[in-house]
């Protein structure tokens, strides 16, 4: 084949200009095409024709014509329909704007900051996820200091959730989701049996309403500013140990005497506690005393009105409790009385009186000690703690017994703290 522009140069030595500009629009044909052969093209005509009709743009997918809106967000425009023949014919420059995700989802210049916002506020709602304090639940109690009686009333009211959109309450414990949930309450420092209470147990439920006071007895002033109430829920289980669901501590010191202070408080998990801190482990429990002078008779009558707290003595984590009573010095050794004994409490009630026979003038040259012992058969008794009035005494236990000599015929009652040191080196 020869090539009728090119003088007859045949075919095969045809430069690649030439090939090109046979296809371009006004060229005459520089080949022809013999019968039954297949027309080739070479790699370098392939890559010289232009095949690009501008800037390559995005292609389009099916979401943009079905944005999916987050929740309760109205998208700000009516929605998209599909693109139409002259949809496609659009200017170059509005293109963008059409492709914009932004537009998509209607935040585009029409949609409002509000709406930005409010879009916002849906997105943080529905990536919530709770932590270990809000999934625990909450208690609703009250707290009241009778400082008159020496008492603190706790009122264990609920628990609930405070997340309406769990539909839950407390965290579930139990195979069957629901729990068997009791409060008991701790005094810190100090925890111990000794100072322990707790509620009834409800069964299978996770809004337990308790509607329950628990009270102590013998919290003094000095109490109130140093110790911290420890309120726990747990969940009893008959076959295993009770299972801990969480706790919240209230320090004594934010009540005012007398009011009532309510509180709606998260669960927590549960803390240790700083035993290092503990100085009440000294303490062997409380003591409530009456004093009186009987100017008619001439003696002085002693009361053993209630313990609280006491140590614990036996292996089953209880004591068996009495007191003793003793006036010294006791020369004849007839001054020696004694209760009855409370079977396995910490907190024994005995309302006993006792009667000494003395002189007014005396009394400023006596001594009143008090001992606690924890009843054991066949062996010894174990002491538990003690306490002495007199004029020798200091504190709470000397004011008691000038109250006691400057108030005659009238009963006073104070709350004494017992001490591990055995008075006046007693035997049981």
């Amino acid at each position: 084949m020869t090539c009728t522009s090119h003088g007859g140069v045949q075919d095969n030595k045809i430069s690649g200009e030439c090939r090109l500009r046979e296809k371009a629009p006004g060229w005459t044909a520089c080949m022809t095409q013999r019968k039954g052969e297949k027309p080739t093209i070479s790699i370098q005509e392939h890559m010289a024709i232009d095949v690009c009709p501008g800037p390559i743009l995005p292609i389009k997918q099916i979401s943009d014509y079905f944005p999916r809106y987050p929740r309760g967000l109205q998208p700000a425009g009516p929605p998209r329909s599909a693109p139409s023949a002259a949809a496609t014919i659009a200017p170059e420059r509005e293109r963008p704007d059409e492709d914009s995700p932004d537009r998509a989802f209607g935040v585009g210049a029409s949609a409002s900051p509000q709406v930005a916002a409010r879009r916002d506020e849906e997105l943080d709602v529905e990536g919530y996820d709770s932590d270990d304090s809000t999934t625990l639940g909450t208690l609703d109690f009250s707290l009241l200091y009778d400082q008159e009686n020496n008492a603190l009333h706790c009122t264990i009211n609920k628990a609930k959730l405070p997340v309406p959109r769990y539909k839950k309450g407390l965290k579930p414990m139990d195979h069957n989701g629901l729990s068997d949930p009791y409060v008991k309450l701790h005094l810190l420092p100090g925890a111990s049996k000794a100072n322990k209470l707790r509620t009834k147990t409800l069964h299978n439920t996770l809004n337990p309403v308790w509607s329950e006071t628990l009270t102590y007895y013998g919290i003094t002033d000095e109490d109130m500013v140093r110790k911290t109430l420890r309120i726990s829920v747990c969940d009893e289980d008959k076959f295993r140990h009770n299972e801990f669901i969480g706790e919240t501590r209230i320090p004594l010191k934010k009540l005012k005497p007398n009011q009532t202070k309510n509180f709606n408080n998260c669960l927590e998990k549960q803390l240790p506690v700083n035993k290092t801190e503990d100085k009440s482990l000294e303490e062997r429990g409380r003591i409530m005393i009456s004093l009186k002078y009987n100017t008619q008779k001439s003696c002085l009558v002693v009361g053993i009105i209630r313990c609280a707290h006491l140590a614990a003595m036996d292996a089953n984590g209880f004591s068996d409790p009495y007191v003793k009573t003793y006036l010294k010095p006791d020369e004849n050794k007839k001054s020696k009385h004694k209760t009855a004994v409370k079977k396995k409490t910490l907190n024994p009630e005995f309302n006993e009186e006792f009667s000494y026979d003395i002189k007014y003038a005396d009394l400023t040259k006596k001594t009143l000690e008090v001992t606690v012992w924890d009843y054991d058969i066949g062996k010894s008794n174990d002491f538990i703690g003690g306490v002495s009035l007199g004029i020798n005494a200091n504190g709470e236990r000397l004011k008691h017994w000038f109250d006691c000599l400057k108030n005659k015929d009238k009963k006073i009652e104070r709350w004494h703290t017992l001490t591990n040191e055995l008075p006046g080196s007693l035997n049981d």
